[in-house]
């Protein structure tokens, strides 16, 4: 019964997840670093479509001695936050409401779940991104649960394929906030993406 489910589910997630490795040299990485200067979190991010409930993608922001995004697999990208291997430096708030607005349209919400951890949790949850390698196509979920697997305070995450069993899990986890992003653009969001390079990535 899961692997017929996996075979329905496939086509949803390769629709919404697809990227390929890259890898920003030193200097980009360095320069673009941001420290947010909030307490350190752990925030969910989960595409689901209006119509039904699925979920469709998952990402992982990371505020601890800089912001990061773990954007397994996704197509959002500005050349003001490089990347290496999925991996999104330079999270100031203005690209952290452009990575929402991006996957947030008239036929899918954003799901937000933060929740407070420790500076040294969230050092191993940057640590564990950075270590992960290119995700391919479909395995966004997958990616995600394992990260979070290995984090401490998160074991209770399944290792699964499934971005919403992940969310229900991480609602579960003490302390955390929810929030979620409704946005009425229309379902091709390329758009989105050029008012980004015309901006600037910090407000």
């Amino acid at each position: 019964m899961r692997r017929l489910l996996l075979c329905l589910c496939l086509p949803l997630m390769l629709a919404a997840c697809g990227a390929e490795p890259v890898w920003a040299p030193d200097e980009a990485v360095a320069k673009a670093r941001f420290s947010s200067g909030e307490p350190p979190s752990i925030t969910l991010y989960t595409v689901v479509r209006v119509n039904g409930g699925e979920g469709a993608h998952s990402g992982l922001m990371i505020d601890g001695s800089q912001r990061v995004m773990f954007d397994p697999a996704g197509t959002w990208h500005h050349p003001y936050v490089p990347e290496r291997n999925d991996l999104h430096y330079g999270v100031t708030e203005r690209m952290r409401k452009f990575y929402i607005d991006y996957h947030a349209r008239e036929t899918y919400d954003v799901v937000e779940h933060k929740v407070f951890v420790s500076p040294e949790i969230a050092e191993a949850a940057i640590r564990r991104a950075e270590s992960y390698g290119a995700v391919n196509k479909a395995f966004c979920g997958s990616s995600v649960s394992d990260i979070l697997q290995g984090i401490p305070g998160f074991e209770s995450i399944p290792r699964t394929f499934f971005p919403n069993r992940i969310m229900r899990s991480f609602a579960m986890l003490p302390g955390v906030t929810t929030k979620v992003h409704h946005d009425g653009d229309p379902d091709n969001n390329s758009g989105v993406l050029l008012v980004q390079k015309a901006q600037p990535a910090y407000e």
